[in-house]
């Protein structure tokens, strides 16, 4: 930004090259996270009647009346694939949620006690690491009887591990520093400490680590029900909208999956940046960049 004096009147001049590394991150933050949720708000309490059965007009081209093209029903893609993303969202944002809180807990129990605790937690982490999500989830979501509360659980059991070892990491390194063992020696116990000040530490990581966890939730979600674990037929699910599309692309009605997966590949890129871009602005290694 510049200031220039002409004929003693001064103006400001915006320069794109002014914005720093953390401006622009900051203003990819504000306008994804609105995108997110107009997308979240407007699936959510969208009228069935958007995309209901209309047998006139089964398998049409994408158009201007229907984006997205309609289905073996005539159903309308475009409402259809918005109400599912928006179910999607829902569920990712439950379960990398407490996930994370999950995450958080173990995390600061496991630096701070130490000794069989500190054991245990690290065999949890490596007993959920050793197996693959996918399969996981499928074992979970299948044993509760699917649906969604299934699904939710299965995503929250399995997408704790990598963020409690990251916060385990970052305490264990604050128990060493000089304010602790001074409010140590003022008979302080951990619990105080650790809401005064573990917690505010590490909490620009559990936001960075909570955002980063929904796109995974949402792929995982979508990748259970494409594969028919998760979500019922009737619900209108990304996983169950591709997982029909399949039967139809052989046959030339390519845009029943194309939209759909790309609208799910670009809200999954969008929580990703969102996450990179709030590592910008947190972190305090780049906040002079």
């Amino acid at each position: 930004m510049k200031l220039i004096d002409n004929n003693n009147s001064k103006y400001t001049r915006f320069s794109v090259k002014s914005f720093n590394r953390r401006q622009w991150a900051g203003f990819f933050v504000v306008l994804g996270s609105l995108f997110l949720v107009i997308l979240a708000l407007v699936g959510t309490f969208m009228p069935e009647q958007s995309y209901a059965i209309d047998y006139n007009h089964k398998y049409a081209a994408p158009s201007l009346s229907y984006l997205f093209g309609t289905d073996e029903l005539g159903r309308d893609m475009f409402y259809r694939t918005l109400k599912g993303l928006a179910l999607s969202i829902k569920i990712g944002l439950m379960a990398a949620f407490v996930s994370s809180c999950i995450a958080l807990v173990l995390g600061t129990l496991s630096a701070v006690f130490g000794g069989k605790v500190d054991s245990c937690i690290l065999w949890l982490i490596d007993l959920c690491l050793g197996i693959p999500h996918i399969i996981l989830i499928l074992m979970i979501s299948v044993s509760l009887g699917g649906g969604e509360i299934g699904v939710t659980i299965g995503v929250i059991a399995t997408h704790w591990a990598h963020l409690t070892r990251l916060m385990r990491a970052e305490i264990m390194q604050l128990r060493n520093q000089p304010y602790v063992h001074v409010a140590r020696g003022y008979g302080h116990s951990y619990f105080t400490i650790g809401r005064k000040h573990f917690i505010p530490h590490v909490l620009p990581q559990y936001i960075i680590g909570l955002v980063l966890l929904l796109p995974h939730a949402i792929l995982h979600e979508a990748g259970i029900t494409f594969l028919g674990y998760g979500l019922p037929l009737d619900v209108p699910a990304i996983g169950i909208i591709l997982s029909e599309s399949m039967k139809h692309i052989s046959v030339g009605m390519w845009w029943l999956g194309f939209f759909p997966g790309l609208l799910l590949m670009i809200i999954v890129l969008i929580f990703d940046r969102v996450g990179t871009a709030l590592r910008e602005i947190l972190d305090p290694m780049r906040s002079q960049k």
